[in-house]
């Protein structure tokens, strides 16, 4: 090796010698890169070989999770384990005590700091485990060259919007033009047969009405721009794969796709704001309350349009776009999209094959009727309008319930935590090392299959049936945090009114002749 070396040096300078010289400096840099520390001494068990290749890491962990994650439980005395994703350390967790913790812990967040600001400045040099392992692509500064995600107060910002968005009042305000939304989608399907298939058309409805509540009118009344702002963030959901998240700087194909889909959302959202501000023109929407709460461009577009948007722009010339205003729209829609969307399709799935809690629902939609709107010479649609937000909240407990069954069976995904304090988290004789250990990023996943489909806690699993929860049975009382649908401990979900959207399209579209394509 070394005379190969000296060999190298001694050539003729030549476009040989140059490129090889390059490849030579480029290769090494590139392993250095990747470079990983040792793993810390009481982390739970580190995967074999083959389930940590040298660079790209747990290749299954995207591959095949559900089979992944059953073998690296099975592969551990603790049924904890430990993998890596490119550079970055994630703790793979199981069993009840691990859960607790999960669900419980300060220490574990997505970009939350410790109270003495301490863990803000430790903050600067993490991301979360959501950011990381969903392959963002690169990440959006502000002038002052601090990633927007991180910045002190975004989080509260975050949570203080969303939370005023989805206040009693400002749904109570949308359940007529919710009723109208649902009744002219649902009037275009086909009437002769009576065949739908709820993952497109279901689907696409959710979209509206989040668009609704938590966007802007003018894209929620306007069917041709419902479906192309829908095929945007589509582009953006479909764009994150392996490949960004292990080589989050490569500028692949899907990236692009990602960055011009998110700027093609971004001016959208600025055009409608460019015309309100132009004439005048005030909405009774979200986008109009933050306009008046004095935001800034880059801030409401986080509350109106996706999250993926705050790590779609690297340059600086971008960043002014993309501050505060696209990261809390985007993320918003997204998460009212990608929950409600799919399980209010399966919910009509599930509820029309099951002629039982068939009858039960609709005797209890009868009767919710009858109580709130007597009147049966008005149209089912102008009735369902009278029915008041306490109504739909709590007095549809069996849709609840069946809303919740189905989320306990689709809800088959991984949840993500980050040890973001200065102290590593203790799980037993275990431990989750703290995130200041840069470069590495440590993280810990949670699959909610680990509780949601044992036996122990819901005795044939696989069966949908939502009267496990009913008070006789609790079967989701078993175990602490039985069941993790809607979060837990301290990381409930804040946008769990999202859902009610799906207790306004069930009535309306059981009023059709259903068969479930």
């Amino acid at each position: 090796m070394t005379t190969l070396v000296k060999d190298l040096f001694e050539m003729p300078l030549t476009i040989s010698r140059i490129i090889t010289s390059a490849l030579l400096m480029i290769t090494c840099l590139f392993l250095l890169s990747f470079r990983r520390p040792s793993v810390p001494e009481k982390a739970p068990k580190l995967l074999s070989f083959f389930d940590n290749w040298p660079i790209v890491g747990a290749t299954r962990f995207f591959t095949s999770r559900f089979a992944f994650f059953h073998d690296g439980v099975r592969s551990s005395r603790t049924s904890n384990f430990s993998f890596w994703i490119g550079k970055n350390f994630v703790i793979g967790l199981s069993g009840d005590e691990s859960r607790q913790v999960f669900f419980q812990s300060g220490q574990l967040g997505m970009a939350e700091g410790n109270e003495d600001g301490s863990q803000q400045r430790s903050m600067k040099r993490v991301q979360s485990g959501y950011v990381i392992l969903f392959g963002g692509g690169p990440r959006v500064k502000n002038d002052e060259g601090s990633e927007v995600v991180q910045e002190a107060g975004f989080p509260r910002y975050f949570l203080t919007r969303t939370l005023h968005l989805l206040r009693r009042e400002n749904i109570s305000r949308n359940i007529s033009p919710f009723v109208n939304d649902i009744k002219n989608r649902l009037d275009e399907l086909p009437s002769q047969n009576g065949i739908m298939d709820p993952f497109v058309s279901i689907y696409q409805i959710v979209y509206q009405l989040t668009m609704r509540q938590v966007g802007c009118t003018e894209i929620a009344s306007d069917m041709n721009k419902i479906k192309h702002t829908l095929s945007l963030y589509e582009a953006i959901e479909k764009s994150s794969n392996a490949v960004n998240v292990i080589f989050p700087w490569l500028p692949t194909f899907s990236l692009i796709r990602r960055t011009i889909a998110g700027g093609k959302l971004y001016f959208i959202f600025k055009s409608i704001i460019n015309d309100r501000k132009k004439k005048g023109r005030r909405e009774n929407d979200a986008l109009q309350h933050l306009i008046d709460m004095g935001d800034s461009m880059n801030n409401m577009l986080q509350v109106c349009s996706a999250a993926p948007l705050v790590f779609l722009f690297s340059y600086k010339s971008w960043s002014k776009l993309t501050h505060r205003y696209s990261q809390f729209s985007i993320g918003v829609v997204f998460a009212g999209l990608q929950n409600t969307g799919i399980n209010a399709a399966y919910l009509l799935a599930y509820i029309g094959t099951s002629p039982y809690w068939m009858e039960r629902v609709r005797a209890e939609l009868d009767g919710v009727l009858d109580k709130y709107a007597p009147d049966h010479s008005l149209p089912l649609t102008e009735r369902y309008k009278l029915i008041p937000i306490e109504g739909w909240e709590a007095e549809m407990p069996l849709i609840d319930l069946c809303l919740r069954e189905t989320i306990r069976l689709q809800l088959g995904g991984t949840m993500y935590r980050r040890n973001i304090s200065n102290y590593d988290v203790a799980i037993g004789t275990e431990v989750i090392p703290s995130g200041a250990f840069a470069p590495l990023t440590f993280a810990k996943a949670y699959q909610t299959s680990d509780i949601h489909q044992d036996p122990e806690v819901y005795p044939d699993p696989g069966r949908w049936d939502p009267g496990r929860y009913l008070p006789d049975r609790a079967e989701d009382k078993r175990k602490p945090f039985g069941y993790v649908g809607w979060g837990a401990g301290k990381f409930p979900c804040v946008g769990t009114r999202l859902y009610s959207s799906a207790d306004l399209i069930l009535p309306r579209a059981m009023t059709k002749v259903l068969i479930i394509a």
